[in-house]
């Protein structure tokens, strides 16, 4: 048997009320097995007082085997089964089958119960069909047929032996269906609390990955046009004194380009303001076809830059093109901060696997750097995009000298082409 469940009883009982009501069964079984026991002693077999006494201490003994019912519950069977014979013992036997059936693990220890029910039916039975079929000295009356004799010592037999076993058998069940349901509840509470807490750990994820875009979209948003603005403010200040209307077309385009990235914060936080859930907005990005107009912009900075399209012209998804035009975007910028004066190259071929754009720079001349500021998450950012989308990213430096930021779109990311007009 297991330990001792928790509770707030003595010994082995789980509750006080448990204890209470087991020494009161064993009270009633312990006074009727030594009144059985007296009686059969003294009266049928006539033995002397000192013998009566002990059989009489033996018996209520017996009755108090009940104590242990719940801790050992094949003892008072046994002691039963042993006292049944002498025609007392009924509470006892009754008691102990029930907790038998009851108590112990259902259908793992199913043959001890069967067994000793078995046993405990056939001795009741032949105990009474014996006690009702023995001769006496002078009958009275002339005895009924055998048959009555047998079907009533059968009666006796299943109301004490088998009824109390099914009985056990029943709460025994019931009992455990209980704790299965109790047990499930809990699983059921766990798995709510662990459900729970994916979902606070998906929302985490996915404010951290919202925060990721959002900063991604400021850095691109930001970088390609203050850095332009960085650069056409450093050839202003060289050049005012020697070209003066030069130098005012160069403030000129800081000022244009200065409302450009105003306006593209603008609809950043325009997006970031938004109160109900809309689906997923991106700040307004040019596709591939506006690389032209992003090349023109560099080398009206003073950069020596040549665009390069090879293949088909081909539509892509908003997605796919915008993220391209960052790649190239992220280039010009990189070439702006760290080879000024270099010669740039940017490639834009339509390829049968899809889609390939390249920013390549020369080795810097010498010339003389604008200091810009960098954070180092702008290459970071643009592998994420193009990995997102399934294609390849590189950036590195070149053999020859120089760098490389290049980026293959895969050919599934195409815009299907519409209905024929």
């Amino acid at each position: 048997m297991s330990e001792k469940p928790s509770g707030d009883g003595p010994w082995w009982w789980a509750r006080r009320r448990s204890a209470v009501l087991d020494v009161g069964l064993a009270a009633v079984s312990g006074l009727e097995c030594a009144a059985g026991a007296y009686g059969l002693v003294r009266d049928r077999l006539g033995w002397g007082l000192p013998v009566t006494a002990v059989c009489v201490a033996l018996g209520a003994l017996a009755g108090a085997s009940l104590l242990v019912r719940r801790r050992w519950p094949v003892v008072p069977v046994v002691v039963a089964l042993v006292f049944v014979p002498g025609f007392f013992g009924v509470v006892l036997l009754v008691v102990s089958l029930y907790t038998l059936a009851a108590t112990w693990e259902w259908p793992l220890r199913r043959a001890r119960v069967v067994v000793l029910s078995a046993v405990a039916m056939v001795e009741t039975f032949g105990t009474v069909l014996f006690a009702m079929t023995a001769p006496a000295e002078a009958p009275a009356d002339p005895l009924p047929p055998t048959w009555v004799f047998v079907v009533i010592a059968a009666f006796v037999a299943v109301g004490m032996a088998v009824a109390p076993m099914v009985t056990g058998l029943y709460v025994g069940a019931r009992r455990r269906l209980v704790e299965s349901l109790k047990d499930r509840a809990q699983g059921l509470e766990t798995e709510l609390t662990l459900l729970a807490e994916q979902a606070r750990e998906r929302a985490w994820r996915a404010r951290a990955e919202e925060r990721t875009r959002i900063a991604r979209e400021m850095h691109d948003v930001v970088a390609h046009r203050v850095s332009l603005m960085v650069v056409h403010a450093a050839a202003v200040e060289r050049i005012v004194p020697k070209d003066p209307a030069k130098a005012r077309q160069s403030a000129q385009l800081i000022g244009e380009t200065g409302r450009q990235a105003l306006d593209e914060l603008r609809e950043i936080l325009g997006v970031l303001r938004m109160t109900e859930p809309q689906e997923q907005v991106e700040a307004p990005v040019g596709g591939l076809a506006e690389l032209p107009e992003l090349v023109e912009q560099s080398r009206v900075a003073g950069m020596a830059v040549a665009l390069t399209v090879s293949g088909e012209r081909r539509e892509y998804v908003a997605e796919a093109e915008q993220t391209a035009y960052r790649v190239v975007q992220e280039g010009l910028t990189n070439a702006h901060k760290y080879a000024g004066g270099a010669r740039v190259s940017v490639l834009l071929a339509y390829v049968p696997n899809g889609v390939r754009v390249s920013v390549v720079n020369a080795c810097p001349d010498g010339a003389a750097q604008v200091a810009l500021p960098s954070g180092g998450n702008g290459l970071v950012g643009m592998r994420e995009r193009v990995v997102a989308l399934g294609g390849a990213f590189h950036a590195g430096p070149e053999d020859g000298g120089g760098f490389r930021v290049e980026a293959v779109l895969p050919s599934r990311l195409r815009r299907p082409a519409g209905p024929p007009a």
